[in-house]
């Protein structure tokens, strides 16, 4: 607002050196604004008496120095102006473990971007696989990258075994104290200890021998592993060396009770009902093995049918608690032989047809962790 004649109350001889007091107060106190509206007022008819006029800041400046804005650290909580945290990129890395036990390589991937603690999977191949071509075949790195957990997969050797299976039928490799199960809960607990991961979403899947390398593992380490999945494998303890190997993988042997002390650790099996290299009925030993533990009991049976996405029928039988919990799940794969059901033809020993293994797994597991 213009005046066009000198207000009453600034009808004084020097109305800045009057004010000035207040101004200074006003500042010490931290009050800025009501100093510099002070000072306005006091500068409207500076070098104009006759005409009032609008103060510019420079000229405030020249009667007195105000302090400058505490500037704001870059990285302190809730400022506005804090640059975003870059993503870490994905790795897809090859690591060895060695320990009094033996040693093995492992492929380790971590999506880009994962947050701690996140959830392990532990990825078990079947004979002649590699790592990497379980990793192709299976899709779980995808997953990893769409769900947010991190990836192992534990690598045997063809010195271990001429065509790369884990010796899944020789009693030194079916407990905890040494053998392969030992060097295979190292490496989950290397891991865990590097790579921020959650310990109690641990879990561990397998296809074939890998499948019964995981019901080992499932066995012998219930504190280990919250869930464990078995596609096309065969109980813990089904054999006790190449001969009854043989027997069980055509549908013979016998049941062996888990290794667990009766610590239940919740199960999810494929099997197709037209594999000739693991008989179907496996997969049924596997849960039957568990059936006795306390947390099967008072368990709701529930069957149901489908269709995968791509085809290829199935049933799933699946024990659900009072809470609707799936704590065991057997799928039955109609018309389908020995091979990962929905895997990618990128990799070995899989089937593009039927529900996708690897996702249903996923989803079990995420339902379970350790106490």
């Amino acid at each position: 607002m213009i005046f066009t004649q000198q207000p009453k109350v600034l009808e004084m001889s020097n109305p800045l050196t009057a004010s000035m007091s207040e101004v200074l107060a006003l500042t010490r106190a931290g009050r800025l604004r009501q100093a510099t509206d002070l000072i306005q007022r006091n500068l409207r008819f500076r070098n104009a008496p006759a005409t009032a006029r609008e103060t510019s800041v420079d000229e405030i400046g020249d009667i007195i120095a105000l302090p400058a804005p505490i500037a704001r650290p870059a990285t302190e909580p809730g400022n506005p102006r804090r640059a975003p945290a870059t993503p870490s990129p994905a790795s897809f890395e090859r690591r060895t473990l060695r320990n009094a036990a033996g040693s093995l390589d492992y492929l380790l991937y971590r999506p880009s971007g994962l947050n701690d603690p996140a959830p392990l999977v532990v990825m078990l191949h079947g004979c002649t696989q590699s790592a990497e071509d379980f990793s192709r075949g299976t899709r779980m790195n995808a997953l990893a990258d769409e769900l947010g957990f991190i990836v192992a997969y534990p690598e045997q050797t063809r010195s271990a075994n001429a065509q790369k299976c884990w010796n899944w039928f020789r009693p030194g490799d079916q407990g905890k104290a040494s053998g392969e199960p030992a060097v295979i809960a190292a490496i989950t607990r290397e891991i865990i200890a590097a790579e921020g991961v959650d310990s109690q979403r641990v879990y561990v899947a397998g296809l074939s021998a890998g499948g019964a390398a995981a019901a080992i593992m499932a066995s012998a380490f219930p504190d280990l592993y919250a869930a464990a999945g078995v596609h096309s494998g065969l109980a813990c303890g089904s054999a006790k060396d190449l001969p009854s190997a043989l027997a069980a993988m055509r549908g013979g042997g016998s049941i062996r009770e888990p290794a667990s002390g009766g610590k239940y650790v919740p199960i999810i099996t494929f099997h197709g009902d037209r594999d000739n290299t693991v008989h179907p009925v496996n997969s049924d030993r596997i849960h039957a093995a568990w059936k006795a533990t306390p947390a099967m009991a008072g368990l709701k049976r529930e069957v149901t049918t489908g269709c995968g996405r791509s085809g290829g029928a199935y049933r799933k039988t699946a024990m659900l608690d009072g809470e609707g919990r799936s704590m065991s799940e057997s799928w039955l794969l109609k018309g389908a032989g020995h091979a990962w059901s929905g895997g990618s033809p990128s990799g070995s020993y899989t089937a593009k047809s039927g529900p996708d293994a690897s996702r249903e797994m996923l989803r079990f597991f995420m339902q379970h962790r350790l106490a």
